[in-house]
């Protein structure tokens, strides 16, 4: 399934619909896309918010139940005449789903709704070659722990940018580790095909998937994590630049003369507002205490902590700030953050608005967290997967 095929279904159907001259495979997409965002739906559900003719959603929804996309669950109960069958994925199909962090990857199992079924963190072996093979043993012993399910593929987000083959990594200056050569051994170790995208882009794909946005208009995702990335959604689809390499505002300089960074340069937006920038702060404020997680800072701060509420308070405002280059450059309808931080946003986060509306602007994207941010790096597998997927 193209990128485009993610919006399908999403906002205004009726203007969705396939004319003689777009193919059919528009059309299924569109339905395919309504039962997964209603959960479970009759056919007269669907003729009535696609506006297609119920023979055509009747040959439709034939299909993909031969397919086994689809499965017809019970019935409806109204208080007079025939009662619909309702419609539901299947959850039995599944993605293999890889989050890959510098310091450690978490491979889990995820159904076609975007649910975590399974998931398991792998550490880091004394060599990238151990590491791969630590990933691949961990994927297949998944595999083979829920084997009641189809895998449909596997989805990578990656903290970089690779080639599309994902034969080579382009740049990922916060990998302390080579991934390069990963798709290929994880293809011939599964069978499965294997789809790899730097993580803003995933997640960006997850939003219009699973999240809150309506697939009509501009979004850009934020992924703070030891570095920050960005995914740029823009015109129905993914804005890739060349070589891949649009929505590096984490490698923009924000600082004169600041932090030297992973890629060479200094004062990047990551150095002021990232994870690995907030337990750096915290070191300067505490030298003598043991630097915890981000997490741990997190709780810290959470719990009144006054260096580590500082420490969090001086991130959401570098947050903010770095937000503003990209309401001047895109004029995106959102801004949606990912990442740890997301935990202390109903703390923290109205600093990052206020920095970002601080100076005027012709237009002030929404900003908000991503829902459910503990899963949302392993559900953009599935949006992975299914996006080149011909359903």
């Amino acid at each position: 399934m193209a990128v485009v095929s993610a919006i399908e279904g999403m906002g205004d159907h009726r203007r969705q619909i396939a004319s003689n001259r777009t193919p059919r495979q528009i059309n299924r997409n569109l339905i395919y896309n309504l039962i997964r965002s209603k959960g479970a739906v009759s056919r007269a559900d669907l003729a009535r918010l696609s506006g297609l003719q119920r023979s055509t959603i009747s040959l439709i929804v034939e299909e993909l139940i031969a397919g086994r996309w689809v499965l017809e669950g019970e019935s409806a109960s109204l208080p007079r005449g025939r009662r619909p069958t309702h419609l539901q994925l299947n959850t039995q199909r599944a993605v293999v789903a890889l989050d890959i962090h510098p310091s450690q990857t978490t491979v889990a199992v995820a159904d076609l709704s975007g649910r975590i079924v399974a998931q398991r963190v792998v550490k880091l072996g004394r060599s990238s070659g151990e590491t791969v093979k630590g990933i691949i043993a961990a994927v297949r012993a998944m595999m083979e722990s829920n084997s009641d399910r189809t895998f449909d593929g596997v989805g990578i987000s990656l903290p970089g940018r690779a080639d599309m083959q994902m034969q080579r990594t382009i740049f990922a200056p916060n990998m302390t580790w080579s991934v390069d050569g990963i798709r290929s051994q994880l293809e011939q170790a599964t069978g499965l095909r294997v789809v790899v995208e730097n993580v803003a882009n995933a997640c960006a794909l997850s939003e219009v998937w699973f999240g809150e946005s309506d697939g009509q208009h501009d979004l850009v995702v934020v992924n703070v994590s030891e570095g920050i990335g960005t995914g740029i959604f823009a015109n129905g689809r993914l804005m890739r630049g060349e070589d891949g390499m649009a929505g590096e505002f984490g490698h923009i300089e924000v600082e004169q003369r600041g932090q030297l960074c992973g890629c060479g340069g200094r004062g990047c937006w990551e150095t002021v507002a990232s994870n690995r920038a907030a337990l750096r702060y915290f070191h300067s404020l505490a030298p003598k205490k043991p630097i915890p997680s981000f997490d741990g800072l997190l709780r810290l701060a959470l719990d009144e902590d006054p260096k580590a509420t500082k420490v969090i308070e001086k991130m959401m405002r570098g947050l903010g700030g770095g937000m503003r280059m990209i309401a001047s450059a895109l004029a995106p309808k959102e801004i949606v953050v990912v990442g740890e931080i997301v935990g202390a946003w109903s703390r923290f986060g109205k600093l990052a608005q206020v920095e970002l509306e601080r100076r005027p602007l012709a237009h002030v994207p929404v900003l908000r967290p991503v829902r459910d941010s503990d899963t949302a790096r392993l559900r953009s597998a599935v949006a992975l997967v299914l996006t080149t997927e011909s359903i």
